[in-house]
């Protein structure tokens, strides 16, 4: 895909229809529910008492029109790129009191814009939240193709590769010929191509995670922390990694029920809130989850978002070893998943940070949106001139 221009944006700020959400909890209110063994809580997946608690506060208690017009006071428009309708989230710095560095800010799965929401104005106006105005970055947070309110790709799913280019395309609409990128899960792969294929406009890459191991050369030269890493992710895979098998191999099936089923649904998500999360579900407000829940349900882009694991699966290997140049830093969550050593990144990044912040897991732009705003606001600081 090549770097080219997008369209101009228009601003967008949706309302769902009445019927829309009233065919919404009629599905709830119908829900057939699954039998369950005694005291077996989260460990099989979903906690069932949990699930029919949401499932009846979604039906009947969550005000859906009022979260959406709270997400609409961001500023948000659509434009086209590379043939795509994309969603995104343009705010510019507040009252600055030196150089201003666009950021574009990426999600992973499973969420969307949503992810960075409460981070939005953090980084736009540090000054009115304790924090030193220089800080002050114009955002961009894009919703991927097949995500949120962003178009799903009619043909085949786009790689995390071809994204990174859409994304290298919008930042030069919005006048942007250089940035920073940041990001975790998808969105750390997204950022990381971002560096890799877009060096000259990229002045430095901050991620939440270093990915799943992958290593073409003589294990004989990994230290002894990267074999350990090694293992724990493999470990981690067997366990915890069955979501992304059927993502990657047979999305179309799982589509099928959770485009059709709001329970299942949020079962689906709600399981990887709780698995992926400093502290588990308990950590979540009820419209917090329901927010998240209510964007996948009514863009029905459930299906469209499991299908890029299928095209991230047929990134070559070559790809996936490239080593990143541009300078790169990363916050490593506590309740983050698969936590990589320092010899790791230094191995497949040019790595100039590496922190350990004191509380956040998988989601923390929207756990912990200060202690995230300020590892930004902190790696970046000496980038904003360069």
């Amino acid at each position: 895909m090549t770097d080219t221009p997008a369209t101009s944006p228009e601003p967008f700020a949706p309302r769902t229809a009445p019927e829309a959400i009233e065919d919404l909890r009629a599905r709830l209110r119908m829900t057939r529910w699954p039998d369950a063994p005694q005291d077996v809580g989260w460990t099989l997946g979903t906690d069932l008492d949990y699930l029919r608690d949401l499932v009846a506060y979604w039906a009947d208690g969550f005000d859906w029109a009022a979260q959406e017009a709270a997400l609409s006071r961001l500023p948000r428009f659509r434009t086209r790129v590379g043939g795509l309708g994309i969603h995104y989230v343009h705010a510019r710095a507040v009252a600055p009191s030196g150089p201003v560095l666009p950021l574009v800010l990426c999600h992973g799965w499973p969420d969307a814009f949503w992810r960075y929401s409460k981070v939005v104005p953090l980084l736009t106006d540090p000054g009115a939240h304790g924090a030193d105005p220089a800080d002050a970055f114009d955002v961009v947070v894009p919703d991927m193709p097949g995500f949120g309110y962003s178009d799903r790709p009619s043909g085949q799913p786009l790689s995390s590769i071809a994204v990174a280019d859409l994304w290298a395309a919008l930042l030069r609409t919005l006048g942007y010929e250089r940035f920073g990128a940041a990001g975790g899960d998808i969105g750390s792969h997204v950022s990381r191509y971002l560096a890799l294929d877009h060096p000259d406009r990229v002045v430095a890459v901050h991620r939440m995670d270093g990915g799943l191991p992958v290593f073409a050369d003589d294990p004989a030269t990994l230290r002894p922390q990267e074999r350990a890493w090694f293992a724990e992710a493999a470990g981690w895979n067997a366990a915890e990694g069955a979501y992304g098998a059927l993502h990657r191999t047979k999305p179309q099936t799982l589509a099928a029920a959770l485009t059709d089923s709001p329970a299942g649904l949020a079962a689906w998500i709600v399981e990887k809130l709780h698995s992926w999360s400093d502290g588990g579900i308990e950590r979540w407000s009820r419209d917090d989850v329901l927010t998240l829940l209510s964007i996948y349900w009514f863009t029905g882009t459930i299906g469209s978002s499991t299908r890029m694991y299928t095209a991230n699966s047929a990134i070559p290997a070559a790809q996936l070893t490239r080593r990143v140049e541009v300078p790169s830093g990363f916050s490593l969550f506590p309740g983050d998943i698969v936590r990589p050593p320092r010899a790791w990144l230094e191995r497949t990044a040019n790595t100039v940070s590496v922190t350990e912040p004191a509380r956040g897991g998988h989601f923390a732009p929207f756990e912990e949106p200060e202690l995230y705003a300020e590892e930004l606001r902190a790696f970046f600081r000496p980038y904003r001139r360069t």
